[in-house]
């Protein structure tokens, strides 16, 4: 009682994802804690996007900009299959993440995203 009293006064809010990659798999984990600053806004908030079949994003940052870009991201991806009949593969999807990214933090407003794809 008096462990969990303590460790209540000392709840740090702080967003994580952890990814581990084996021999033939990968483990994607996040927090579900949705905090800016001092103020814990969520306790339940997903913060896996599931993109193909094949594939995860993990997201952490400002809550406007993570839904916003994971959306895009997601989207664009359902749109280059349904065109080209075919998914992108995880190399390809990071590439055009990262592209994605660079021109966004070279924009008039950068975006705070963080993320794992796996």
């Amino acid at each position: 009682d008096n462990l969990e009293r303590k460790a209540e006064l000392l709840n740090f809010d702080m967003e994580c994802l952890i990814g581990i990659q084996g021999k033939d798999f990968v483990l994607l984990a996040s927090d579900s804690v949705s905090a800016r600053s001092i103020v814990k806004m969520k306790t339940d908030h997903d913060k896996m996007l599931e993109l193909s079949d094949k594939l995860v994003m993990a997201v952490s940052g400002e809550p406007g900009d993570t839904v916003q870009f994971a959306e895009y991201i997601s989207k664009n991806m359902q749109l280059y299959k349904m065109r080209n009949g075919y998914e992108l593969s995880a190399k390809a999807a990071a590439n055009f993440t990262r592209k994605n990214m660079a021109d966004a933090l070279r924009s008039q407003r950068p975006k705070t995203v963080n993320m794992l794809i796996a």
